[in-house]
């Protein structure tokens, strides 16, 4: 697969200026939607995603959280569309034509791709990270490793 280069400088190269970036501003002495607010804005701007953003784990349920882009979905079911399989089976979910998952949500039919990251603490998941493309097979397994080095920066 070719490197995607963005603004001139690899994904890599991106994620790599990015995370101290984010390590930088996450405040653990605030609520952690402050920290996904940021995060989402720092990873949107960053990348130009489609749409960048958390679901929070309520009960039986994955409910809105902070995002940055168009009109979303406000709640998710255990285990439906690609945030509830990425809740449901715990691990990092990739895909590279959302058209082709079973059982995809489709908020936005702009959406051609998607990462979905779980936020863990306490070895419970209390959130996802969603991130969309308008382009297929926007996202690979850099995408997941540095993603998940994100999203592991709300457990500190």
């Amino acid at each position: 697969m070719e490197e995607l280069i963005i603004n001139g400088n690899s994904k890599q190269e991106k994620y790599a200026s990015v995370l101290p970036q984010i390590q930088a501003v996450m405040d653990n002495s605030v609520d952690i939607v402050a920290n996904m607010a940021n995060m989402a804005a720092m990873l949107h701007e960053t990348f130009g995603f489609w749409w960048t953003g958390f679901y929070r784990v309520v009960g039986n349920e994955l409910v809105l959280g902070p995002f940055q882009g168009p009109l979303a979905c406000t709640r998710i079911g255990f285990g439906r569309g690609v945030c509830g399989t990425a809740w449901k089976e715990r691990r990092t979910v990739v895909v590279e034509d959302v058209e082709q998952f079973p059982g995809h949500i489709a908020c936005s039919s702009a959406s051609k791709s998607e990462i979905v990251v779980p936020v863990f603490q306490n070895d419970d998941i209390v959130a996802v990270l969603d991130i969309d493309s308008d382009r297929r097979a926007a996202f690979d397994h850099t995408d997941a490793e540095f993603l998940e080095r994100a999203v592991a920066l709300l457990q500190a």
